[in-house]
């Protein structure tokens, strides 16, 4: 992988790191593609006023606060409710009629971030009268993005902005009904709540939720490398019912995973695949690559010599404030 190339001081610093952020925390963001963890880095970095990643390291290792604060910006927040309307009118129109037969629906939205799409598939489902025969599991690893979904208050400035994609995605009450407005904030009806099952899960790590008729991952792989893709397309079609839908973003597919065969292509533009009868055969995920003792040693060095520098700048700031004079 291009970020264990060894005459590359940056991209080492970054494997380091998050391999304390996993050796630490248990939070494994090895496989997330590198140069939006580069950003967000970056990102941390200049909010804290810190100019090099090994100072990064050593915070994130000392001080939880902040690493709290780095794994919020690791979390992936663009969302909004009914973005993309046209795939929420294909749910309504093509998936839900199939759903109309089952005795109970069960719904995983998988990185669901801070609820906003949970929100929109529950104001569809109750229009459609499916709600109350259906189960929402929302999932996401940022408990900060989990507490605001929980909350379901939003910002008044974007409420305009929803209404806007709720009527080009077909919906047919007035979309005030479904919320309280407050000044500057906006609180979702807490009855849509009701059959909603907030969770931390991480993608990377974690496993099965079993027997589900529809899974919404959607904008959420296009951050993830090639091989954790694969790994998560398989942690999907083990959780997903026969007959069941996989709903994925814009941008994203399943056709160039080890999995493509066990899905027909049901809306191609929207991103809607059914999970067929083909036979799976689970690709067994490689070994992570981890640091050998050769990069162990240069990582070491690179941490030596910030914390060197951080312990040579403390005494020569010591010897000043001794000399004579001096306060």
């Amino acid at each position: 992988m291009d970020y264990y190339d060894d005459n590359d001081n940056e991209n080492l610093e970054v494997m380091l790191l998050l391999e304390a952020v996993n050796a630490k925390y248990g939070y494994d963001f090895r496989s997330y593609a590198r140069a939006s963890i580069k950003r967000r880095i970056r990102h941390r970095m200049s909010v804290s006023g810190i100019k090099k990643i090994t100072e990064v390291i050593e915070r994130l290792i000392y001080d939880k606060s902040f690493f709290t604060d780095l794994l919020g910006d690791f979390s992936i927040s663009t969302t909004e409710m009914f973005r993309d309307p046209g795939f929420f009118q294909a749910l309504r129109k093509t998936v839900f009629p199939v759903l109309q037969r089952l005795p109970f629906i069960k719904i995983w939205v998988a990185g669901c971030s801070t609820g906003e799409e949970v929100y929109s598939l529950a104001i569809l489902l109750r229009e459609e009268k499916l709600y109350e025969k259906s189960m929402i599991y929302a999932t996401d690893y940022c408990n900060k993005s989990l507490t605001t979904a929980k909350e379901g208050i939003y910002n008044i400035k974007s409420i305009k902005k929803y209404a806007a994609n709720y009527i080009q995605a077909g919906g047919i009450q007035s979309f005030s009904d479904y919320f309280k407005a407050e000044a500057d904030s906006a609180a979702i009806d807490p009855s849509l709540r009701q059959n909603m099952v907030f969770s931390i899960h991480n993608l990377a790590a974690d496993g099965v939720f079993g027997e589900m008729n529809i899974i919404l991952c959607r904008n959420v792989l296009i951050y993830f490398n090639r091989e954790l893709q694969n790994k998560v397309f398989g942690l999907f079609t083990q959780s997903l019912e026969e007959g069941g839908y996989l709903c994925l973003g814009s941008k994203e597919t399943i056709r160039l995973s080890t999995y493509s065969d066990n899905y027909d292509e049901m809306l191609r533009d929207e991103k809607i695949y059914r999970r067929n009868s083909a036979p799976v055969s689970y690709s067994k995920p490689s070994a992570h690559p981890v640091a050998t003792p050769e990069f162990v040693t240069k990582g070491g060095e690179l941490i030596r010599d910030v914390k060197a520098k951080m312990e040579e700048l403390d005494y020569l700031l010591n010897s000043v404030g001794s000399l004579p004079g001096q306060s």
